[in-house]
């Protein structure tokens, strides 16, 4: 219900944002918009959008369902003719509603990406754009794509450390046995251990991994780092790595958490040598993307002792089949692709694709630009 207002809302934003696009300055932005910039670091585009290959003033537009309602779209059409706005309920027929469209607010649904369609621009209301990046089509058009990383960071954050003080203190086990009223004390009593002083590896410090690192920092641990292109890090993490130093300091870490995106460098990269270069107490936590994990590989790993649990919101495939033995492996906790979520993420959502719509229309610089060669 609450995502259902949020929909209804950002539809009536976009109909006010598309009755006065032509007057609106090129400056202009809301406060609401400012903030977001402000609290999130987002960056802008260096080329402003009326520089970039394929530009000009939308004449379709197509919308993805969730983000607006049907009703809508009448009254939107009349306000501003010069826009046909567009709302498409499933992904067969995304293809022929993309065929003459120069604008998709959505996902990177493989129908419509991979389809023979003219995008100029493609805002993303997803972080991964992964379908995107492999999309031939996308390349070819040069098709201009901005998504919404950084914006669940507080919630992906707060998700992975949820799942490693689950594990680390038992709760896995303890809620089992409440299913059948056992007073277990004596179970993982030799397993606690404080958080303070041990040493937490964030594999991936973007948006994401900043947020994690800063609330593991909080908690007293000591946070060390790999990111892909340079060494640079906030003051509250120790040091930061290159991707090349990841299995050198997994043999420090006592809790690995994977908030990274997915690329080719770093699709299958949890495998069976990654697992064996961890500490047998140690954590694996992965809230990144679950094709970055081998679980075949995890599933050894957890058998075999190589490691002291997983904690899991993202699988491989999606959702994860019911017969698959991670479900009832023990020492393992499994959330349904939900640690993005909050009260809070709509809103944030909302905003930045109202702001970017503005700046498209009006040719100014995008925020959150996605560099499609390193698929983020």
């Amino acid at each position: 219900m609450a995502y259902s207002i949020r929909f209804a809302c950002f539809a009536s934003a976009l109909l006010s944002l598309l009755l006065g696009v032509a007057a609106i300055p090129a400056a202009a932005q809301t406060a609401e918009a400012q903030a977001l910039l402000e609290r999130f670091g987002l960056r802008e585009s260096r080329q402003p959008a009326r520089e970039m290959a394929n530009w000009r003033v939308p004449q379709k537009v197509v919308v993805w369902q969730n983000a607006v309602t049907e009703s809508g779209i009448p009254e939107i059409r009349a306000a501003y003719p010069s826009i046909n706005f567009e709302a498409v309920a499933s992904a067969d027929a995304l293809p022929a509603a993309l065929k003459d469209a120069d604008v998709f607010i959505g996902y990177c649904i493989p129908p419509g990406v991979n389809s023979d369609h003219q995008l100029r621009w493609m805002m993303s209301m997803a972080v991964g754009v992964e379908n995107c990046a492999a999309s031939e089509v996308m390349h070819r058009q040069d098709t201009v794509i901005t998504n919404v990383k950084r914006l669940s960071g507080p919630e992906i954050a707060e998700h992975a450390i949820a799942l490693m003080m689950a594990l680390n203190r038992g709760f896995d086990g303890f809620i089992a046995k409440q299913q059948t009223q056992e007073w277990a004390r004596g179970l993982y009593a030799d397993q606690f251990w404080e958080l303070e002083g041990r040493t937490v590896l964030v594999v991936g410090l973007g948006g994401i991994g900043r947020e994690t690192a800063r609330r593991a920092h909080g908690l007293g641990m000591r946070v060390i780092a790999t990111r892909n292109s340079r060494r640079e890090g906030p003051d509250y993490v120790s040091y930061v790595g290159l991707s090349h130093e990841l299995l050198e300091l997994t043999r420090q870490a006592d809790v690995v958490i994977n908030t990274a995106p997915l690329t080719d460098k770093t699709s299958g990269m949890f495998n069976a040598e990654f697992f064996k270069a961890m500490q047998p107490h140690a954590y694996f936590i992965s809230v990144g993307r679950g094709k970055s994990t081998n679980q075949d590989d995890l599933l050894a790993a957890l058998r075999n002792g190589e490691l002291g649990g997983a904690g899991l919101d993202v699988t491989d495939p999606e959702p994860l089949p019911a017969d698959h033995p991670l479900w009832t492996q023990p020492r393992v906790i499994i959330t349904p692709h939900v640690a993005f979520r909050s009260e809070k993420i709509g809103d944030r959502v909302w905003t930045l694709v109202e702001e970017n719509f503005r700046r498209y229309v009006n040719g100014d610089k995008m925020i959150n630009l996605v560099d499609l060669t390193r698929g983020y």
